[in-house]
């Protein structure tokens, strides 16, 4: 039997976007999750806003992307654990995914793989966040909040949830990375001079960003897949590897 080495990492897959083509952008992330090599993969960790909205009632979930969630349960299956950080889009997740098996945690989440340590989460609020955003992230979760959203009816609470999720991803312009002005990297930065660290990964700027800290860990954000490819990362216990959409491996 081959030696279980290998790591994924996917982000921001967005699934039920209306932006270019979701129904291509699930295909491809479907197929990408078939042609995974199973027999040599330990892991695949979701970094959050694999879904453009998700709300789970206590007896029901979404219908939408049933084939990724049967994907997920295929892998888990055949041995591979699957790790999920909730994103800002998919932040109502409550007992569902945990239910199938996969393991659910908060970032940052610092974890030792195969000697090396990662510092892995989504990436909002990171290092801080514009007060308005950081106001509307507690208030999604925020118990009371929550429950009187789940008073309204699947059918509408869906057309709302994917309504405003729409609309808000059409009116943000195409985020330019800062560099070591970021929020996200001086939180990496003050991070890495705390404790060691020789990864971090992040999703949710919709950038391909790979730099090397003053301490040697490297700082990477994983791009979206709304623009095309198959966007992950991989560790094989010894190197680790991005692969953008324009990457020659894909």
């Amino acid at each position: 039997m081959a030696e279980r080495n290998l790591i994924y990492f996917v982000a921001d897959v967005h699934l039920g976007l209306k932006m270019q083509d979701p129904e291509e952008r699930e295909a491809r992330f479907i197929n990408f999750l078939k042609q995974l090599p199973v027999e040599s993969m330990r892991a695949l960790y979701l970094l959050g806003d694999i879904w453009d909205f998700w709300y789970e009632y206590r007896d029901v979930v979404p219908r939408s992307s049933a084939r990724v969630v049967a994907q997920f349960i295929r892998l888990m299956d055949a041995g591979v654990e699957v790790w999920f950080c909730p994103g800002n889009h998919d932040i109502w997740t409550y007992s569902y995914f945990e239910e199938l098996g996969m393991r659910r945690f908060e970032q940052p989440y610092h974890v030792t793989l195969d000697g090396k340590d990662f510092c892995l989460g989504h990436g909002d609020l990171l290092g801080g966040a514009p007060a308005g955003y950081a106001f509307m992230l507690k208030t999604f979760r925020c118990r009371p909040v929550q429950r009187l959203f789940s008073t309204l009816h699947p059918w509408l609470a869906y057309r709302f949830g994917l309504g405003w999720s729409n609309s808000s991803r059409r009116q943000h312009k195409d985020y330019v990375f800062p560099g070591e002005d970021a929020p996200i990297y001086r939180f990496a930065l003050e991070e890495s001079q705390r404790r060691h660290v020789d990864y971090f990964l992040f999703g949710h700027y919709h950038c391909d960003v790979d730099m090397t800290l003053p301490s040697g860990a490297r700082f990477c954000i994983l791009k979206d897949w709304i623009g095309g490819g198959t966007p992950h990362a991989v560790f094989n216990g010894v190197s680790f590897e991005l692969h953008s959409p324009a990457s020659p491996a894909e």
